[in-house]
């Protein structure tokens, strides 16, 4: 497998996590999902991923459909089953720990509250040192318990 190769499956596969994601929105024909995934990642998806992968939900008993009417046509409109919930629970938890290994390196923790902050922060320079917060309120608030005006 190339390079490119490797690279189109792993967004073919975040593809996957994120069309389960809008599934676990709730019900949603196959067009919203293409048209939902573009507007919030800003790629388009190919049908030739989404309907086939719907197809191995629905057998493998984690997504059923029905026929609803959407606009003048009907379409099948896809909702995941409580086993689907459930999996896609335990998937989502799963990145969410994955994301956070991957980020852990790149946060800083406020010098007051000691609350995680990953952009945006606030840096003051307090008794010579730079210091981290997450807003300047717990700069105050941190200045204060040590007396600083």
């Amino acid at each position: 497998m190339t390079e490119s190769d490797e690279i189109n499956a792993m967004v073919s596969d975040f593809s996957r996590v994120y069309i389960l994601t809008i599934l676990h929105e709730g019900p949603v024909h196959g067009y919203e999902i293409i048209s939902k995934f573009k507007k919030v990642i800003g790629k388009d998806i190919s049908p030739s991923l989404v309907y086939p992968f719907l197809k191995k939900l629905e057998e493998k008993g984690l997504v059923t459909y029905s026929l609803k009417p959407v606009g003048a046509k009907k379409r099948k409109v896809f909702e995941l089953t409580q086993e689907g919930k459930e999996f896609s629970e335990r998937l989502f938890k799963r990145f969410s720990e994955l994301i956070s290994v991957a980020l852990e390196p790149s946060l800083e923790i406020c010098a007051h509250c000691g609350c995680k902050v990953y952009e945006g922060g606030y840096v003051e320079r307090i008794k010579g040192r730079e210091l981290s917060f997450c807003c300047v309120h717990c700069a105050a608030s941190y200045k204060l318990s040590l007396g600083i005006k």
